[in-house]
């Protein structure tokens, strides 16, 4: 993880409250996958659970947004834009389909 993903992922976890659902981030995927990405099946890395992305929590910020397992907490996708570039990191997904 670098340190944008890391300062993300810290933010997300000060503001427990702010946890959405995957739905709220459909634009932005929509953006960088260019379909509805909302009903794909995202396996978890860590714990193997499986979930549409609309059921994932999103923990969303003035940086971007992270999206972890409902089941174990892992971060799954983190979104980070920067200067108009959406930069994307899916490591703790295992699949996305």
């Amino acid at each position: 993880m670098n340190d944008a993903d890391a300062a993300l992922d810290d933010a997300a976890l000060d503001d427990a409250d702010a946890a959405l659902d995957g739905n709220a981030i459909a634009g932005l995927l929509a953006s960088v996958f260019g379909a509805d990405m909302t009903m794909a099946v995202g396996t978890c890395g860590s714990c193997g659970a499986v979930s549409v992305v609309a059921e994932l929590v999103v923990y969303l910020t003035e940086l971007g947004a992270v999206v972890r397992c409902r089941s174990c907490e892992s971060v799954l996708m983190v979104f980070v834009s920067i200067r108009g570039i959406t930069c994307v990191d899916l490591m703790g997904l295992a699949s996305l389909t």
